[in-house]
């Protein structure tokens, strides 16, 4: 059994007097302080008095993933609040913590301390399970790099464990069960063992990965990322419900008998009748006067294909463009599927044109600063270009860590990945938790990717 270990130390902070106060900019700005080397942000919030938090909303730079702190940089210096703490973090106040969520002795509190991360995934070069994880695991430790540079403290402990392998010794390592957060598992017959192993323990478990895991149910300590596909279908009908309720749909048949794309285009039809909202079924194969009959020219028009294939699509395209070529004042809006995503290079154009909704629970934008950046310290780091896959499993794994290490670090053991209970923009993988009656906690964040007519890209986060 291969382990893997590495850790993450909270650097020593180092007391500088301030080089030099600038004027104010700001009515809760007290002056500007200019980055030597070897400062930590956590040694700069000591420096004068703030807890990290209040350094980092005076400067919102510092919230993108993957910042740096570099020798030179200029940092504004609030004034402290009357509640802050010298450099450390403290939650708010909070109801009544439930059974799976009390409070914790001041010297074991998980926001005053080194956060310990276990990783339990197949983490090896045998086959693609284990490349994958690999590059998850790999994005994990970027994260850990980045909130070091805040000053968190991480301890990150990894296990390899392979498909068919017996968990036992991995649980019966002392620094499994002082764990305050365990990423896996990968494999559905190793639940079990995991969710009776974080429930002895009081240890978050988090599930990156599409397993089937029933202990959701009724385990209060797991987070489950991945959802279903009725769910994913369920909410897009609600947003696209929500977005186009003004808008005549055109549903258009692909004649592709291995899409399964029908039963979400037959749920959407069925919830616009029981609005009275009228819509019109059209054909890949019909005559331009019989396509053309199909969309309005009073409302504007949302196309749905009941195929997310490349070839359908560029098939509607080219007739939808013909279409506009006799009738240039008719309102087109694409609202397509998650596979879109792959197929930007060869469609980008029509993307943009035809103000193109893509609805997906991730979006990679390669054009993003922080990706970029990303992508660039895995090359420096680990000599190779990240997989091309979507999502990237690299970036994954920094989203998910990052999230829940951040989450931990400020409000202790009672986080729950509620939306909204920090600011952290993702690179890549929006996180949202709901609970799941009096189990654990699952994923429901999607986002609608927008190809606006003016060539931007947006992505409206739910």
């Amino acid at each position: 059994m291969t382990r893997i270990l590495r850790y993450f130390v909270l650097s020593v902070a180092v007391f500088f007097a301030v080089d030099s106060l600038f004027g104010q900019t700001d009515s809760n700005i007290r002056g500007l302080h200019q980055v030597k080397r070897k400062e930590t942000v956590f040694g700069i919030a000591r420096m004068y008095d703030l807890s990290i938090e209040d350094l980092i909303e005076a400067n919102p730079e510092m919230k993108q993933p993957g910042f740096e702190l570099k020798k030179g940089d200029i940092l504004k210096i609030p004034f402290a609040k009357p509640n802050s703490t010298q450099g450390v973090a403290v939650a708010p106040q909070a109801t009544a913590p439930t059974s799976a969520e009390k409070p914790v002795a001041a010297a074991d509190d998980v926001r005053r301390r080194a956060i310990r991360v276990g990783v339990m995934l197949p983490l090896h070069d045998i086959n693609g399970d284990g490349r994958r994880m690999v590059e998850y695991y790999r994005g994990i430790l970027m994260a850990c790099d980045s909130l070091k540079q805040m000053g968190i403290s991480v301890d990150v402990h990894a296990w390899n464990t392979a498909e068919g392998s017996d968990l036992t010794p991995v649980l019966a390592d002392k620094a499994a069960a002082k764990c305050d957060i365990i990423f896996g598992p990968l494999y559905s017959a190793q639940m079990d063992a995991l969710s009776n192993f974080v429930t002895s323990n009081d240890i978050r478990l988090v599930i990156p990965f599409s397993i089937s895991a029933p202990q959701l149910l009724t385990n209060r300590n797991i987070f489950q990322v991945w959802q279903s596909p009725t769910n994913i279908n369920d909410a897009t009908i609600v947003r696209y419900l929500e977005r186009f309720k003004d808008y005549h749909p055109v549903f258009i048949d692909c004649n592709d008998s291995t899409s399964k794309k029908g039963t979400f285009t037959f749920a959407l039809r069925r919830q616009l009748e029981g609005r009275h909202i009228e819509y019109s079924v059209t054909n890949l194969k019909s005559s331009e006067e019989a396509f053309g009959k199909a969309f309005s020219q009073s409302k504007p028009n949302v196309v749905i294909l009941n195929s997310a294939r490349s070839p359908e699509l560029r098939v509607a395209f080219a007739k939808i463009n013909g279409l506009k070529l006799n009738l240039p004042n008719l309102n087109i809006t694409m609202f397509g599927y998650t596979e879109w995503l792959m197929y930007t290079r060869t469609h980008l154009d029509n993307f943009y044109k035809y103000n193109t909704y893509i609805p997906s629970v991730f979006h990679y934008n390669p054009l993003s600063s922080a990706t970029a950046r990303l992508e660039q310290k895995y090359r420096w780091n680990f000599h190779a270009d990240m997989m091309q896959a979507l999502p990237r499993f690299a970036l994954t794994g920094f989203d998910h860590a990052y999230f829940f290490l951040m989450g931990l670090h400020k409000y202790g053991k009672s986080f729950n990945g509620a939306a909204g209970m920090f600011g952290y923009p993702p690179v890549q993988t929006p996180l949202a938790f709901e609970r799941m009656g009096n189990g654990g906690l699952q994923n429901h964040s999607m986002v609608f990717v927008h190809y606006t007519p003016d060539h931007r890209v947006e992505t409206i986060n739910f």
